[in-house]
């Protein structure tokens, strides 16, 4: 069942390294255009992803849930002090971690492909879709690390957590898991994605970890459907 998500894990090690093996390469100049090029891809990424939303006004009262509870929980916080955690243990070597960290683990998790790739490697055993994420978040991963640093090869175990959880909480909530909740999951975390690359051009501060919750609200929204039925 978490054959897809294992390989996921392991294409973004891979490419973390192959990225800090060139870092030292490639001058700052160029890292900084390749990072404004990436941040841009990434807007566009999650804006084909949130045009595809079914339920405009379940969306919105999704991100305002979400963004209470992600709020009261300050996810944000929690992942920055884990970041900056691991990066005191190699303070003095030069090494920042936080920032690749937060980025790469926010950008791996919240998309489309490995909302729904997840989800049906728990419902029906199919990896296509995680299997083809491996691969682009392999490349993504050698650009990352080659300006973000190890942080990025860190957020593999962000994937890990996030998709297998999905992976395994789906086969026990088949009834709920219609096309449509998937759809507006997905247009969800599309629009997270958005805003992570506005944060990366430096257009905005959003704490997208602190919206990570309303992802999920489509399945409770579902559920009391189904207890009014």
């Amino acid at each position: 069942m978490l054959l897809g998500t294992i390989v996921n894990f392991s294409a973004i090690i891979v490419g973390s390294l192959i990225g800090l093996l060139v870092k030292g390469g490639v001058p700052e100049k160029i890292s900084n255009t390749i990072m404004q090029g990436l941040s841009l891809c990434v807007i566009y990424i999650g804006i084909s992803g949130a045009i595809k939303g079914s339920n405009v006004m379940l969306i919105i009262i999704s991100s305002v849930i979400g963004g209470f509870i992600g709020e009261l929980v300050d996810i944000d916080n929690l992942l920055k002090k884990l970041g900056d955690r691991i990066e005191n243990k190699f303070k003095g070597r030069g090494i920042k971690i936080s920032e690749g960290f937060v980025t790469a683990s926010l950008l791996f998790c919240v998309g489309s492909m490995a909302i729904v790739g997840s989800l049906e490697s728990g419902l029906q055993g199919n990896n296509k879709i995680l299997f083809a994420k491996s691969m682009l978040d392999g490349v993504a991963s050698i650009i990352f690390s080659s300006t973000l640093g190890i942080g990025v090869m860190l957020s593999s175990v962000s994937v890990l957590l996030y998709q297998g959880v999905i992976t395994i909480a789906a086969s026990g909530l088949k009834a709920i898991l219609i096309q449509s909740v998937i759809t507006d999951m997905t247009a969800i975390g599309s629009l997270l994605i958005m805003g992570i690359g506005f944060n990366m051009l430096g257009m905005s501060k959003i704490k997208v970890a602190n919206l990570l919750p309303a992802v999920f609200i489509p399945i409770f929204y579902q559920l009391i459907l189904n207890l009014m039925r």
